[in-house]
Parts: structure tokens; sequence; C-alpha cells
């Protein structure tokens, strides 16, 4: 596990996991092997995570998808909760205290901090790649900035 707080801002720990994300999904195009292996990734090397996953479009609603932690809500309509927000907007959204946000889903009482990035190839929302922890105000921009950058290697790495 790298400590991004040990790299200055947390840049250089995510050009390193950025090189290492790169490595482990070279020479495999399949979006579900690929979800699978990055929301273990994201899950092992980031510290203070309690869930790590995707939920992707289906239908015109968020269905879960890969994912690291404990069991999750499994359907997640646009515009409701943190991860039907991004989805709506296609905005990442850093919310420091979950439980203030407004519709609020609480998949996990033990979450108290999110990040959601919406993931969109050629112009088509294929999902969200969802990131809980039990910390208040887990997330940085650093961590924003980083996790972006992450989840672009995937989707360029990803047939979708």
């Amino acid at each position: 596990m790298i400590d991004l707080s040990q790299t200055g801002s947390g840049l250089d720990g995510y050009r390193l996991l950025s090189a290492q994300l790169e490595a482990l999904l070279s020479g495999e195009r399949d979006f579900i092997a690929n979800a699978a292996q990055f929301s273990a990734f994201l899950f092992h090397e980031l510290a203070d995570l309690n869930w790590a996953g995707f939920y992707l479009v289906k239908d015109g609603e968020l269905v879960l998808g890969p994912f690291q932690g404990k069991v999750a809500c499994v359907r997640i309509p646009f515009g409701r909760g943190v991860c039907g927000a991004a989805a709506a907007s296609r905005q990442t959204q850093r919310i420091e205290d979950v439980h203030a946000f407004a519709g609020h889903i609480a998949c996990d009482s033990a979450s108290n901090s999110e990040l959601v990035v919406p993931l969109v190839k050629d112009a088509r929302l294929i999902g969200v790649l969802d990131l809980d922890s039990p910390s208040l105000g887990r997330f940085s921009e650093a961590d924003q900035a980083g996790v972006e950058a992450l989840a672009a290697i995937f989707l360029a790495a990803s047939d979708c």
C-alpha cells in the first residue's frame, strides 16, 4: 500500500499508482475483468477505504458491478445519492460527510465520506467508480485528480 500522505501532494503517489495500473491492465481489454482488477487494486492500494467498486448503467439506472468491500446496494436511480448525482451530472462528487448529503443512500452506515467518478467514454456514460471511507473528509483534491486519472487509464484499457 502506498501512503499518499508521505508523497508531498499525493500526486507522486498517484503517478506510481498510474504506472502500476497500466501494467496490471496491459494486454487485457475485457471490461468486467479490468473492472474487477481495478476495484481490487484501489481497495488494497489506497488507505482508509471500506468500499471500492463500480455501478454500471443498465436500463436507465446504475446497477452494481465489480467491487471490493461489504455487500452493497444493487440498484441506484440517476440523481439519487452520491453515485446517482455523479451519474446525472457527469461530474465527480467528492463528499466530506455523506450524512450531510441530501438524498444520501446508506448502503453501509460505516461509510462517512465518498468519492464518485463518472465513467464516460465516447460521450456515453458507462457507469461510476465509487470509493467509500469510514473517515470524514478522507478524499482531497489530489485524491480526486489522482483517481480521475486512474479512471481514465482504466477506460482507455477496456472495451466498453
